[in-house]
């Protein structure tokens, strides 16, 4: 079991990354990470500074490329905004691709990398009409994009700039959405989106491995657009304040992932979001903040009877799936709630002794909604 190990480990060290351990040894660890993370953070400014000095020149193919990223590791919720604006510009005429690297896709063993003479070309997960790779293959969040905008092009490889050129020659792409693009400086960017999410937005303040800041919070300053997620109802005043600070340019939105129905697995069936009203429910997830989904589905009014959580883009097997519906009977769960994230992720089962639903959530601005079609027609027609 050297996934479910690995697994271990990572949530170990969040642990006494965010201090919730603590003792010698763990600040031991937490000072050797510092030391870690001080030399990360020289190697990501002199890489900046050489893309800006265009010592190390980006790519121009001709086309709007637009990425969509974070500054921290982690569940910012940015799949939900990758959708949002490719199907903006898709309604508005514009032909998208979405470029992903497919984290946690599978890869091609290096012994068939090597038998290969031609170059590898890149996943095409969708080709803008249909549906062509599962989630394995895929990776989570491009094979839920191309499920959810069957017009859109959904490509995947870690050569950006390959998979771009391939949208432009094979499928007469006009526009780039790079998925978690913030960071890839090898392509031009007309607009540079960044999410920070409200609940952890600094990362524990340093930059990795002793936080979970990809970079420092300063260079904020290059993005266009930022976007404030997991926003509580009445927004995020101060969290916005410090980001301006931060950044004088950019448009600011406050946003949350309001949940919109209810789906069944298995057999596609839609119900409202009140079926979960009163219910005992099993709650299985694998992403980075489990917490913010189970709160979710107890604002909808259900009682969590078990609580199953996975490290983020777990691969769940038959075994476990089983185990976890036998412990949710056990427990006198009425169905099992995961999140559409980890449905892709569900091996199918010759027979369930409980249903299977998960929550379909999309985007609820609460500011910047105005900002954000602005910059839409910005692109599209200017």
């Amino acid at each position: 079991m050297p996934n479910r190990s690995n697994e271990r480990l990572e949530q170990r060290l969040l642990k006494v990354i965010s201090k919730e351990v603590r003792g010698k040894r763990a600040a031991c660890l937490r000072g050797f990470l510092k030391t870690l993370s001080w030399l990360f953070s020289v190697i990501v400014q002199v890489r900046l500074l050489l893309y800006r000095h265009r010592i190390i020149r980006a790519n121009t193919l001709g086309c709007q490329v637009i990425s969509v990223g974070n500054v921290t590791v982690g569940g910012t919720g940015k799949t939900p905004i990758v959708e949002t604006f490719a199907r903006s510009l898709q309604q508005k005429g514009r032909k998208v691709a979405i470029l992903s690297r497919g984290y946690k896709s599978r890869k091609t063993p290096l012994w068939e990398k090597l038998l290969k003479k031609e170059k590898q070309l890149p996943r095409v997960v969708s080709d803008g009409e249909r549906l062509l790779l599962n989630s394995d293959l895929a990776g989570d969040e491009p094979y839920m994009l191309a499920s959810n905008l069957p017009d859109v092009v959904v490509l995947v490889d870690k050569d950006r700039v390959k998979s771009g050129k391939y949208a432009i020659k094979h499928f007469g792409c006009d526009t780039l959405v790079l998925d978690d693009g913030f960071q890839y400086l090898k392509l031009q960017h007309r607009l540079d989106i960044v999410l920070v999410d409200y609940t952890n937005p600094f990362g524990y303040d340093r930059v990795l491995p002793r936080g979970l800041l990809r970079e420092p919070m300063r260079n904020l300053k290059r993005a266009g657009f930022i976007f404030i997620t997991k926003c509580p109802p009445e927004g995020a005043p101060e969290l916005k304040a410090k980001l301006r600070e931060l950044n004088q340019h950019a448009e600011i939105s406050e946003c949350r992932h309001s949940s919109k129905y209810l789906e069944n697995l298995y057999t596609r069936e839609q119900t409202g979001l009140d079926f979960l009203q009163g219910k005992k429910v099993a709650a299985v997830s694998g992403i980075a903040v489990p917490e913010s989904f189970e709160n979710g589905v107890r604002k909808l009014g259900a009682e969590i009877v078990h609580s199953a959580q996975y490290a983020d883009h777990h691969r769940y097997t038959q075994q476990e799936i089983i185990e976890t519906i036998n412990q949710a009977v056990e427990a006198g769960a009425e169905l099992i709630v995961t999140t559409e994230k980890d449905a892709v992720r569900f091996p199918l089962l010759d027979r369930c002794d409980l249903p299977v639903i998960f929550l379909r959530v999309e985007i609820e601005m609460l500011s910047g909604s105005d900002a954000f079609h602005d910059w839409i027609d910005r692109i599209c027609f200017k």
